[in-house]
């Protein structure tokens, strides 16, 4: 019997600078401005599944680019190209692209309870000094290390 293959989403798991106010008041990370990209994104998906509504969203996208990498690496091998290590690698790459243009297009508005967050309406952004900038900014996307650390890969 073959191996099982999962398709997993998360972060690489990075520290902020300066932590998000909002993690503060969450008893289950660590002291103020330990916070990594890790806990942002579990406390994220356990707030608001943000990865398992993507992926309900774009369940038919993501089936595609799996079966059109898996497609494209049995080509290249036919015209004798060297076996890869990874023949998910261009489908995982598409999608993740994808999930980081859905952020920052609002498609989780209004499809998320609780999306569009306050903090978003309110322009809450740690890169400012103020701490403020544009209201009406996408949601999850504060300092943009989550979205620009989100990865798509397969185990």
């Amino acid at each position: 019997m073959g191996d099982i293959v999962i398709l997993h989403f998360g972060v690489i798991d990075i520290p902020y600078a300066n932590a998000p106010k909002t993690m503060k008041r969450h008893k289950t990370h660590g002291p103020a401005g330990t916070e990594t990209t890790g806990d942002v994104a579990t406390w994220l998906e356990n707030k608001y599944h943000i990865y398992e509504t993507y992926y309900g969203m774009r369940e038919q996208f993501v089936a595609d680019q799996m079966a059109e990498s898996v497609k494209g690496a049995i080509e290249n091998l036919m015209m004798g190209a060297p076996p890869t290590t990874d023949p998910f690698l261009a489908g995982t790459g598409k999608i993740e692209e994808d999930f980081k243009l859905m952020l920052s297009a609002k498609a989780f508005d209004g499809v998320i309870a609780g999306f569009p967050t306050k903090a978003a309406q309110e322009g809450v952004n740690h890169r400012m000094k103020s701490g403020k900038g544009p209201k009406n900014r996408p949601s999850a996307i504060d300092t943009g290390l989550y979205q620009a650390s989100s990865k798509v890969w397969v185990d």
